[in-house]
């Protein structure tokens, strides 16, 4: 059986990259498709055993390695080329347009689906709003998403069966593809996350400081009620947060992994107010006996257990965040227990139950 791995690019490192990873360990003789590829040799090493991607055109496109999100409209035209005959398995890895690679009738395609492109689908408007988007420029976009959501729906009909990272991201597709999927929860390395039982008088933020994630907001709440926060990562919204941080903010930007390790681990909670597919870091966290308070919608809802592992707050605003602070003070909380809830998030449940489905799957395929 002759195996494809499509991910939409490699340019970080993140959950979606984890996935191609934990694919490779199951076949370890696939070949590696994608739109673009400028990992580091390192990061390559890392994360794709050191194996080439077969790019696209865009790869070498004008400017592409600094912003190559700029070709957008040309992404469902790149991935059409891509020349996938004589492959057996096709595995896409899609959160923007891997799913729409051109397979043949005796080629089984599965997608494991981090999510429907979010900014051409529900987060639309946010997109707009965040970047400010307005006049001519508003309509070119709000033109080239209508055309891009158009062929997200006729593509998706390329997959033979659809794999979802949550049950969020389950009825996603559901709702916008009308596609059935199954549910498995990504890998997270669980090992390098010790339980630390011991908490310090801090709670703990980090992402990259982009207007999603709302770290501004968590900042603001922390303004409010002077409590302890530290917040690792940076981002564009890096200048905003800093102006309007007080003593008792930290902003570090940038955190080497075995600084971020060491916060999480002793963090009296792990603060988490995006609107995510899934979440990786609340599960890091958890796996340290970190509790998380973390926005009510999206996948946090398959990781996080109110009032056990963690605790919800209902709006993406600081006084619904502090009024999960005061009650977060009046809760007892277990670390051994957060942390044997988060083994169940580990690589190894998870290549055994992608690998378990997909062979199931490609031996029905090969029967019929």
């Amino acid at each position: 059986m002759k195996v494809a791995i499509v991910h939409d690019w490699f340019k970080i490192e993140g959950g979606a990259e984890n996935v191609v990873t934990s694919l490779l360990n199951i076949y370890p003789e696939a070949e590696i498709f994608a739109l673009v590829d400028f990992f580091t040799p390192a990061q390559r090493q890392k994360i794709l055993q050191g194996k080439s991607v077969k790019t696209t055109f865009i790869q070498k496109l004008p400017f592409a390695k600094k912003s190559f999100q700029n070709y957008l409209t040309l992404f469902p035209f790149a991935i059409e080329r891509l020349d996938l005959r004589g492959y057996d398995l096709i595995i896409s890895s899609s959160h923007a347009v891997a799913k729409g690679v051109l397979v043949g009738p005796e080629q089984l395609h599965i997608c494991y689906s981090h999510t429907p492109m979010r900014y051409a689908w529900d987060m639309f408007f946010d997109y707009k709003e965040a970047h400010n988007i307005t006049g001519i420029k508003e309509k070119i976009l709000s033109y080239t998403l209508h055309r891009i959501r158009l062929w997200d729906v006729i593509s998706s009909n390329r997959v033979d069966h659809f794999i979802a990272n949550s049950n969020f991201v389950k009825k996603r597709i559901a709702k916008y593809y009308r596609r059935e999927a199954e549910t498995i929860f990504p890998p997270v390395d669980i090992a390098r996350y010790q339980l630390i039982c011991t908490k310090e008088d801090y709670y703990f933020t980090a992402s990259r400081l982009v207007p999603y994630k709302k770290i501004k907001m968590i900042v603001e709440a922390f303004v409010k009620n002077g409590k302890q926060l530290i917040v690792a990562g940076d981002g564009p919204e890096f200048k905003k947060i800093q102006e309007i941080a007080t003593p008792n903010i930290t902003l570090l930007g940038y955190v080497e992994d075995q600084k971020m390790l060491s916060l999480m681990q002793k963090a009296k909670a792990f603060i988490f107010a995006a609107y995510e597919d899934f979440g990786i870091m609340p599960v890091e966290a958890m796996s340290c006996g970190t509790p998380v308070i973390a926005y009510a919608k999206g996948g946090i809802n398959d990781s996080v257990i109110d009032e056990k592992t963690g605790l919800f707050f209902q709006e993406q605003n600081p006084e619904s965040l502090n009024q999960a602070i005061d009650k977060f003070s009046s809760i007892s909380f277990d670390p051994e227990e957060i942390s044997k809830h988060a083994s169940k998030f580990s690589v190894t449940r998870f290549e055994k139950e992608i690998k378990n489905f997909i062979d199931q799957k490609y031996q029905d395929f090969d029967n019929t």
